[in-house]
């Protein structure tokens, strides 16, 4: 039986962050909410730490004093309602979260997430068709501006 797509993303913030080549939180998080937004799922960013809580779309991004407690908790609160999978490459929370939670390791996600979908060169996302006009607005209701 196939295992559906995933409707959650829990993502552990500071290991996805310098799993990538990103130069800030704030980078990572505008690629998490665009990914999320473009797979139709919805994401939950923890990072360890104090901060303000936010939504950029349909990624919250949250902030706690152990990650990984609140990544796990997560997990167990939805998994037996939608298809979870956390994001991490921190072996502890990939073993604990059980086996109705997808694990993939930050690497691998992200290699994922930059393999194209098609080899040949015409543009098949909606974003590569539109103008420019258009496409900043967009980019403007998706921010919530």
């Amino acid at each position: 039986m196939p295992v559906p797509e995933p409707t959650l993303y829990l993502f552990d913030g500071w290991n996805l962050l310098h799993a990538g080549s990103f130069e800030s939180p704030e980078e990572l998080i505008d690629r998490l909410a665009s990914f999320v937004g473009t797979s139709g799922a919805r994401g939950v960013l923890v990072f360890d730490g104090v901060g303000p809580d936010e939504r950029v779309g349909p990624l919250q991004i949250r902030f706690a004093e152990h990650a990984d407690a609140l990544l796990e908790r997560l997990a167990a609160e939805h998994r037996g309602k939608e298809s979870v999978c956390i994001v991490s490459s921190d072996s502890v929370i990939r073993g604990v979260s059980g086996q109705e939670v997808r694990t993939v390791s930050s690497q691998r996600f992200l290699a994922d997430a930059e393999r194209p979908a098609h080899a040949d060169d015409r543009p098949h996302r909606l974003g590569d068709r539109i103008d420019e006009k258009t496409r900043e607005r967009l980019e403007r209701l998706r921010r919530g501006e």
